[in-house]
């Protein structure tokens, strides 16, 4: 095997070896959960194609490992919603700016406030943005476009943004009554756990070339936006997740976990419709919260330019084609914890990057820098065209929430990092040991060639559910 690529030889049912993209360091650190168990496991469902994946940011999830990856063939295999996630679409937004350090710096306290205060984090908490259900019901069909549309941003949004902010094939007839009460008052919202919105500034530039053409440049000031579909997404993940336990069982499963449907099957295909209901409202959620992050800065700077530069999907089920032993072929790719970083190109890819790939995003802790990066095709040779989405935990919640918040504080403070945070719990749950080596965890990927560095940012506003 290359450096950095560890196999686990088919055994026991495995339909398809387990390959984990890592260092030496961090693979002893995945090897301490069940994450080995979860690759193995993913690998014996019925019509997995090539390998049963995991990236160096993997660590223990539900059923799939977060940061794993696996394609399946479309007549016959499955769609877990295990493998995708209960915060469907849980992904991140790139903004760009034409602040630079010293503009931001002198007022980054005020800044702090009114962006905490304007956008509403937290378990549970609802959003001043209500919508009647018929809307709600639009935003579920059309994700990001509808809203740009109603006049909450411009069109360059939604066509930087996967699926150009829309996925297609959604119905909102197929998600509950509960999963709409659920997400009807949470638009807007940023959630809590790892979700955030981040101002930074780009420290290092990699790849001048790519990074011109994503319009990045050192010193400018650029935020990053991490939330999903909020309680709707979950719920959604409940009900198929019963549904599907109801109709196929889990007797002859390896890990009743990975409950699934065939992909063809009826309950199959109204699960992808589901989950892309939910993308979309993760799509505008992210949009929402665009608008208002804009109309803020307006208040500090009124000439400010705030424009997306991509938006990246993670928790996803995806039909792509790809070409498999010498023929192009249709199958469905699940990312857990996962995203996706497609090389030049690609149809999928908005048409001003095509000569370059796609914008990969991975955001760091609260105190280590976050990276832009450039897909592959060499990722779509070896990885179905996907790479990290983030550091990856290596703390349980339990064991980080054990540090003290006043700590966290003084290191952030120490660094010239504002933070506000919705309680000091998140404060410790969050925290930058809780998470791999950041460094060490993009290293892997850029020599692999999964996605290449384009520019290093480092935070100075942080905010928190």
């Amino acid at each position: 095997m290359p450096k950095n690529v560890y196999e686990i030889p088919p055994k026991k049912d495995m339909k398809v070896p387990g390959r984990i993209y890592a260092s030496k360091k961090i693979f002893d650190k995945i090897k301490k959960d069940k994450t080995i168990e979860q690759i193995e496991n993913v690998a014996k469902l019925d019509g997995i194609i090539g390998a049963s994946f995991a990236m160096p940011d993997a660590h223990q999830g539900y059923g799939f490992c977060i940061g794993g990856v696996a394609a399946f063939d479309l007549e016959k295999g499955i769609v877990s919603p295990g493998g995708v996630g209960y915060d469907i679409n849980c992904s991140v937004r790139l903004l760009k700016t034409n602040l630079t350090i010293s503009d931001l710096e002198p007022l980054k306290e005020k800044i702090a406030d009114a962006l905490q205060k304007r956008i509403p984090s937290g378990v549970g908490r609802g959003s001043p943005f209500q919508l009647s259900r018929k809307k709600l019901d639009l935003i579920l069909e059309k994700g990001a476009k509808y809203l740009v549309d109603e006049g909450y941003g411009t069109k360059e949004d939604y066509l930087n943004i996967e699926e150009e902010g829309q996925m297609k094939g959604a119905n909102p007839s197929l998600v509950s009554e509960r999963a709409k009460k659920r997400g009807i008052g949470q638009m807007g919202t940023l959630g809590a756990g790892n979700h955030f919105l981040d101002l930074l500034v780009v420290d290092e530039i990699f790849d001048e070339k790519v990074a011109d053409k994503f319009g990045l440049e050192k010193n400018q000031i650029v935020i990053l936006i991490h939330c999903g579909s909020r309680g709707l997404g979950h719920q959604i993940a409940s009900d198929y997740i019963k549904k599907m336990e109801e109709e196929y069982g889990i007797k002859n499963l390896p890990d009743r976990e990975l409950v699934n449907a065939p992909i063809k099957s009826k309950l199959g295909k109204e699960y992808l419709s589901a989950m892309a209901c939910a993308a979309n409202f993760a799509f505008a959620n992210k949009q929402i919260i665009t608008y208002w992050v804009r109309d803020e800065l307006k208040k500090y700077f009124p000439d400010v330019k705030v424009d997306v530069v991509y938006e990246v999907c993670h928790n996803i089920a995806k039909i792509e084609e790809y070409k498999i032993n010498g023929k192009k072929k249709k199958v469905c790719v699940h990312r857990k914890g996962a995203t996706r970083s497609f090389g030049k190109g690609r149809k999928e890819i908005p048409k001003k990057y095509r000569e370059v790939g796609q914008p990969v995003l991975i955001p760091g802790s609260m105190g280590t820098p976050s990276y832009v990066m450039v897909g592959t095709k060499k990722a779509e040779k070896i990885s179905f065209g996907s790479s990290v989405h983030g550091a990856g935990r290596e703390m349980s919640r339990s064991q980080s929430g054990k540090r003290s918040s006043k700590d966290v504080e003084k290191e952030l403070k120490k660094k010239g990092i504002t933070i506000r945070a919705g309680t000091k719990q998140s404060l410790s749950n969050e925290n930058p040991q809780a998470y791999k080596d950041i460094e060490e965890v993009v290293d892997v990927v850029h020599d692999l060639g999964l996605s290449l560095k384009v520019a290093k940012l480092s935070p100075v506003i942080v905010i928190i559910g």
